[in-house]
């Protein structure tokens, strides 16, 4: 069991322009509501205590808008980046905020830019034993028709199953980054070896589950 969670919230939202022009890609509106604060709002839920947000591009004013999370009962510590780092170099930077302590060996992650009504709870009393990490997966959006990984049996492989979507949401064992520098790249490459070696878990999510990358996307969702 764990009680903290990493939003990934760094990205420049290039694909979401013009609108991340002026707003990094966490505080667009769903409904009125910045997307980011959905998910901490779904952490506070689920039993989470802490949550580490990293950020870049106009990062101050996730900041300015999130505070020190005290309105969502959590503890929001942040992680700034002077360039974005990406998936994994962002992850790797936050390691000491995310495993402060010995007994601190896993941590939930998030990408910051996807809708959701998925539960956090069933990961926060996830108990890893010999996996590195545990991914939840989704059906394939029209934007990722085939797929990114194979899903068979509880377990991501290389050729067998059903061919599923990562959906940014993860949680990781603080030794999957042993040996990773804190430097600009993506966890995908770091996932592929994983699942060759046999160490990742998975479960396949049905609900509701939007990445949010376009503002066609957005849009829609704002319906």
């Amino acid at each position: 069991m764990h009680s903290t969670a990493m939003i990934l919230a760094a990205g420049r939202g290039e694909r979401m322009r013009p609108l991340t022009d002026t707003v990094p890609k966490p505080l667009l509106t769903i409904h009125q509501k910045p997307l980011i604060e959905y998910h901490l709002e779904a952490l506070k839920m689920a039993g989470y205590q802490r949550v580490i947000i990293n950020h870049a591009w106009l990062g101050h004013l996730i900041e300015e808008e999130i505070g020190n999370g005290k309105r969502f009962g959590l503890q929001v510590i942040y992680s700034p980046e002077v360039n974005a780092l990406e998936t994994a170099g962002g992850i790797v930077k936050a390691l000491p905020l995310l495993c402060p302590t010995e007994q601190a060996q896993s941590f939930t992650v998030i990408n910051g830019d996807v809708f959701t009504d998925f539960d956090f709870a069933s990961l926060r009393d996830l108990r890893l034993s010999s996996e590195a990490a545990h991914l939840v997966m989704v059906d394939n959006p029209e934007h990722n028709p085939n797929g990114d990984f194979y899903f068979e049996d509880k377990r991501l492989n290389v050729s067998r199953g059903k061919k599923l979507t990562y959906s940014g949401i993860a949680v990781y064992q603080k030794s999957f980054f042993d040996n990773v520098s804190c430097e600009i790249q993506s966890l995908a490459p770091m996932l592929i070896a994983g699942i060759q070696n046999n160490v990742i878990s998975a479960q396949y999510f049905l609900g509701n589950w939007t990445d949010v990358g376009t503002p066609e996307r957005l849009a829609q969702l704002n319906k």
